[in-house]
C-alpha cells in the first residue's frame, strides 16, 4: 500500500487510468510506445508461418493502435482543456497516417494473403477468425493494396488529406454564426447569446416555442459559409478520386461493401418505396411537463431494473482515481454479470459544459479482447449527453426525448459489454454500420414501452407514478413525429447516396439539397440555406446514413417479435445476447438477424416494419391489454 500511496501522490493516474495520460505531452509517449509496439508485430507478422497466430497478431496490431487511437478520438472534442485536445487532435493525426501506411504494406498483406490462400488451413479455423481475417484483407483492399507503388503513395496521400477534411468540416458544421444583433427584433434578443454588438447563433432551436426565433435560428444558422462549402466541395471530390483510384465507380460503392446492403442501387430502392409520406399534424406534448418524472437517478435505475431483468446485468457507482477523469462530474459505473462478473466499464459524461460538444454519442475507449495471457482485457467505453445540472431545488431532469437518447446510448454502451468477442477488431460495436445502430434503436421501443416506463418513472417531490395518460399521449406524439423523422431520414439517406454518387456531381451540393429535399420530403427548401453544411454525418457515415433507416426495420422486427408481448423476457434477452449482440462483427450482421428472428428478412419486410412503425393501432394494442 505504501507503493500505491507515493503512486498516486505523482497522479501516475492519468485519463482512464492510462498512466502516461496525466499531462497532454504524455500523448506524445503512448504513442510511441504503440508505433515501437506496431513496428515489432509488423516484424513478427512477416516471418509467422501462416496459421491462427497471423490472425492474432494482426489483432494485436490493431489493438496497439486503436488503444491510442480510439482514446485520441474521444478527448480531441471533449476534453476541457485545450492543450490535452490538441495534443490528441496530434496523435488522431499520426496514427492514421500509420495505418493507411500500414494499409498499403506489401509485405505485411503478404503474410495475410499466405493464410487466406492456404485452404487447409483456413477451412481449419473456427467461422470468427476466418472472418477477422478476411477483414483485415478487405482493408488493405480498400486501400489499394493491388495498385503500383506511385499510385499507392497517391492512395495514402489521399486519405490523410481526407482525414484533414473531414476534421475542418466537423469544426465548421458546429461553428456558430453571427449576426448584427440590430438587425433582429429587439424581443427575441434574449434567446440567443451577445457579444458586444452581435448575437451567436449555435443552433436551430427547434425546442422553442416561438415560431419567430425558429425562423431567426433556421435562416441565420444555416446561412452558406463560403469556406465550409469549399471545404465540402472538395471532401466529395477527394473521396471520389479515392475510390476511383483502388477501384470503384463511386464512394459510395467503396463504403458499401461488406454491409447488408452492399450496392448503392439497393438503398435508393428501398427509399422509392417511401414516395408520399407526409403528414402535417403536429401533437403537442409540453415536455416540462414530463421533467418531474424523469429525473436522472430514476432514468438510471430504469436502466439497471430492465438490465438485470433481460440480462441478469447490474450497474454500480465505481471510485475513480485521481486524474483518471476529465471532468469532476463524469461518473464511471461498473457493469457486472451475475454469474460473470465484471464485464467492462461506462463513464459517463453527461452535464453540459462549455466547449462541449452537443451531441449525444458512444465512444469505444478500449475493445474487448481475448489477451495473449488468457486473460480477457475488458471493454471501456464513455457515454457523452449533454444534460442540465442539478439545481439547488432539483436533481437533474430529463425532457421525454433526453430519456429516449440516454436508452439509445445505453444500448451502444450495452452492445460494448456484452460483444465479447476473441478479437478487438470486431468488438461490440465495431461491426458493419447498418448493423451498428440495431442494439441503441431497439431501446427507444423500450423507453416508449408503458411497462418499463411505469418501473421507474416517478415524480421526483411526490415519488407519484407517471400516469398513464400522459404515457399514451407522449406515445401518440411520438407517431405523429415518427412519420415526420422518417421522410426526414429518407430525404437524408438519398442525399447522402447522391453526394458520394457519380462524379463531377451535375450541380452544385446546394442545388442537390434544394431538388431531393423537394422530392423526398414534405417541406420546401428554404432560398439561402446550405443545411448540407451543417449535416456532420457526412463525416463518420460517408455514403451510409441510410444505416439509420436499415437498423430502426430490423429493430422494428426484433422488438415487435421478441418483446412487445413482454419487454422484461429473460429468455428473450439471452436470445438476444447469444444471436445479436455476442458476435460484434465477428459474424455477418444477416446471419445474426436471422438469428434473431428465425426466418430471413425481404426488402418488403424491411418496408412494412418501418410503415408499421407509424400505424396509428399498433401503440393501443398494448396500452388496452393492461
Amino acid at each position: 500500500s505504501n507503493f500505491l500511496d507515493s503512486y498516486r501522490k505523482n497522479n501516475l493516474f492519468g485519463l482512464f487510468g492510462v498512466p502516461e495520460l496525466s499531462s497532454p505531452e504524455g500523448f506524445q509517449e503512448a504513442q510511441e510506445k504503440a508505433l515501437q509496439e506496431t513496428e515489432q508485430l509488423v516484424q513478427k507478422a512477416c516471418i509467422t508461418p501462416p496459421g491462427p497466430q497471423t490472425v492474432m497478431i494482426f489483432d494485436q496490431l490493431s489493438d496497439a493502435l486503436c488503444r491510442v487511437a480510439d482514446l485520441a478520438d474521444f478527448v480531441k472534442i471533449a476534453h476541457p482543456d485545450f492543450a490535452f485536445r490538441e495534443a490528441a487532435e496530434e496523435a488522431c493525426r499520426n496514427i492514421g497516417t500509420v495505418v493507411e501506411k500500414l494499409n498499403t504494406n506489401i509485405e505485411l498483406c503478404q503474410s495475410l494473403k499466405q493464410l487466406l490462400a492456404n485452404k487447409e488451413v483456413m477451412d481449419s479455423l473456427d467461422p470468427e477468425t476466418r472472418q477477422v481475417a478476411e477483414l483485415f484483407m478487405f482493408d488493405f483492399e480498400i486501400s489499394g493494396i493491388h495498385l503500383d507503388e506511385e499510385k499507392r503513395k497517391r492512395a495514402v496521400d489521399l486519405n490523410v488529406k481526407i482525414l484533414d477534411l473531414c476534421n475542418q468540416f466537423l469544426i465548421g458544421a458546429h461553428l456558430p454564426n453571427k449576426i448584427d444583433k440590430h438587425i433582429l427584433p429587439e424581443h427575441i434578443r434574449y434567446n440567443f447569446s451577445v457579444e458586444g454588438n452581435y448575437i451567436q447563433i449555435t443552433g436551430l432551436h427547434a425546442d422553442c416555442s416561438d415560431d419567430l426565433v425558429r425562423e431567426a435560428a433556421y435562416k441565420i444558422f444555416l446561412y452558406p459559409n463560403a469556406e465550409q462549402l469549399r471545404c465540402l466541395e472538395e471532401l466529395l471530390t477527394s473521396r471520389n478520386h479515392l475510390a476511383q483510384l483502388v477501384g470503384y465507380n463511386t464512394f459510395a460503392h467503396r463504403a458499401l461493401q461488406g454491409t447488408m446492403a452492399r450496392t448503392p442501387g439497393k438503398i435508393i430502392n428501398l427509399n422509392k418505396h417511401f414516395d408520399s409520406f407526409v403528414y402535417f399534424l403536429r401533437y403537442n406534448i409540453e415536455p416540462s411537463l414530463y421533467c418531474p418524472f424523469f429525473s436522472l437517478g430514476a432514468c438510471m435505475e430504469g436502466l439497471n431494473f430492465l438490465f438485470n431483468q433481460l440480462l441478469g446485468i447490474s450497474l454500480y457507482a465505481e471510485q475513480t482515481e485521481k486524474g483518471e477523469l476529465w471532468c469532476e462530474d463524469v461518473r464511471k459505473l461498473a457493469v457486472v454479470h451475475e454469474n460473470e462478473g465484471l464485464l467492462g466499464y461506462i463513464y459517463c459524461d453527461f452535464f453540459q459544459r462549455a466547449d462541449k460538444p452537443h451531441q449525444d454519442c458512444h465512444f469505444t475507449i478500449r475493445g474487448g479482447r481475448l489477451r495473449e495471457d488468457g486473460e480477457y482485457q475488458l471493454p471501456v467505453v464513455v457515454l457523452m449527453l449533454s444534460l442540465p445540472h442539478s439545481t439547488r431545488s432539483s436533481p437533474t431532469l430529463l425532457t421525454p426525448g433526453m430519456m429516449e437518447n440516454l436508452f439509445h446510448e445505453m444500448g451502444h454502451a450495452m452492445h460494448s459489454m456484452l460483444g465479447r468477442t476473441r478479437y478487438q477488431h470486431v468488438t461490440g460495436t465495431r461491426c458493419p454500420t447498418d448493423f451498428a445502430e440495431v442494439p441503441s434503436i431497439l431501446m427507444e421501443y423500450f423507453a416508449s414501452d408503458y411497462r418499463v416506463v411505469n418501473q421507474f418513472a416517478r415524480h421526483y417531490q411526490t415519488g407519484q407514478s407517471l400516469p398513464k395518460s400522459m404515457v399514451s399521449r407522449l406515445c401518440e406524439s411520438k407517431k405523429i413525429c415518427a412519420a415526420a423523422d422518417m421522410q426526414l431520414q429518407v430525404f437524408y439517406a438519398v442525399l447522402d447516396q447522391l453526394y458520394h454518387g457519380e462524379h463531377p456531381l451535375k450541380r452544385s451540393t446546394t442545388d442537390i439539397l434544394k431538388e431531393t429535399q423537394e422530392k423526398f420530403y414534405g417541406l420546401p427548401y428554404v432560398p439561402n440555406t446550405a443545411w448540407q453544411l451543417r449535416f456532420s454525418h457526412l463525416v463518420g457515415y460517408g455514403a451510409k446514413y441510410y444505416s439509420y433507416l436499415m437498423s430502426r426495420a430490423i429493430a422494428s422486427m426484433v422488438w415487435k417479435q421478441c418483446f412487445v408481448q413482454n419487454p422484461f423476457d429473460r429468455a428473450m434477452g439471452e436470445r438476444y445476447r447469444k444471436e445479436m449482440l455476442a458476435h460484434g462483427g465477428g459474424k455477418e450482421p444477416m446471419l445474426m438477424v436471422q438469428g434473431m428472428l428465425q426466418k430471413s428478412p425481404s426488402v418488403e419486410d424491411f418496408v412494412d416494419a418501418l410503415v408499421s412503425d407509424l400505424d396509428q393501432d399498433f401503440e393501443t394494442f398494448f396500452m388496452d391489454s393492461e
